[in-house]
């Protein structure tokens, strides 16, 4: 039989402000009245009424000199150009394949936007149209970046350098694209053995840190050698970290996912995503990103 895992009931722990320091986020929900000065600027999530300017979704107050936006603690994601982004291919169309990226609506990758197997570069022939389906086809996962973003909000994809294309084994993780920091680059081989690629729009993939980077491949060619149990695990434990700390809301970058692995080191894969667990791990993990700040 399984074993069952039985908890009484305790207490909730007051678990302190997670802010920078310089003080405490300012949260608003929607109708709030963040500002009555008429000096600032109206960014995303907010509009002005009486000359006060009021948040239109909740989340935090984020102030860029004159400009005031609020930035949704729970979205769907906004592309920008230059963002990496993790996709699932959903449909093959002429010339181009719908990419599914946590966004309001599908993105497009078009076949002149991609590198050819081998990165060679040429004009696309009417052969190569008749061979899309042999480069991506449906539920194949992708990385890319974003081109350009269309007026409805449509984000159109490249994947023109060899660091992007298919994806192999690995698992991926989805959490709100509000909880994936900005940084230069979003791929990351972590010394634990394990690498990941933190997509902006809240896909994060995690896979086994390649012996050798294949330039030779374009992107095409993913590696689909049986993984190492050794690798199996702390793909698994990563995972489970990432889940812990979006669940607690914590910023997620290299850092954070790095610590949040050592501090889970003492308990088993398994026993991370227990509540008392997963909050023990995140403190700790707080605690060392509020140490390294100072």
């Amino acid at each position: 039989m399984a074993a069952i895992t039985m908890r009484l009931p305790v207490p909730r722990k007051l678990v302190g402000p997670s802010a920078p320091r310089g003080g405490e986020k300012h949260l608003v929900a929607p109708g709030d009245t963040i500002t009555t000065d008429t000096g600032y600027m109206r960014g995303h999530g907010t509009y002005v009424e009486d000359e006060k300017l009021i948040a239109s979704v909740a989340g935090a107050v984020e102030r860029v000199n004159k400009l005031v936006c609020v930035r949704a603690l729970k979205t769907r994601y906004n592309g920008e150009v230059g963002d990496i982004v993790v996709g699932r291919i959903t449909e093959v169309q002429q010339k181009r394949w719908k990419v599914e990226t946590n966004s309001r609506l599908d993105s497009v990758l078009l076949l002149s936007s991609m590198n050819l197997p081998g990165g060679e570069l040429r004009r696309r022939s009417a052969e190569d149209e008749l061979a899309m389906r042999d480069y991506l086809q449906e539920g194949d996962l992708i990385s890319a970046e974003v081109q350009s973003v269309f007026s409805d909000g449509a984000v159109s994809l490249h994947t023109r350098s060899l660091k992007y294309g298919k994806l192999g084994q690995g698992v991926l993780v989805q959490v709100s694209p509000s909880l994936v920091k900005r940084q230069k680059t979003h791929f990351h081989d972590l010394p634990c053995g394990a690498s990941v690629i933190l997509g902006n729009n809240g896909f994060i993939w995690i896979y086994p840190t390649p012996e050798q980077k294949d330039e030779e491949a374009g992107g095409f060619t993913p590696n689909l050698e049986p993984v190492p149990l050794s690798d199996r695990e702390v793909i698994s434990r990563l995972r489970n970290c990432i889940v812990a700390l979006a669940t607690q809301k914590l910023m997620l970058f290299d850092t954070s996912i790095l610590y949040c692995y050592e501090a889970s080191l003492p308990h088993q894969i398994k026993d991370i995503l227990k509540p008392e667990v997963m909050e023990e791990i995140v403190l700790e993990t707080r605690q060392r990103l509020l140490d390294l700040e100072g």
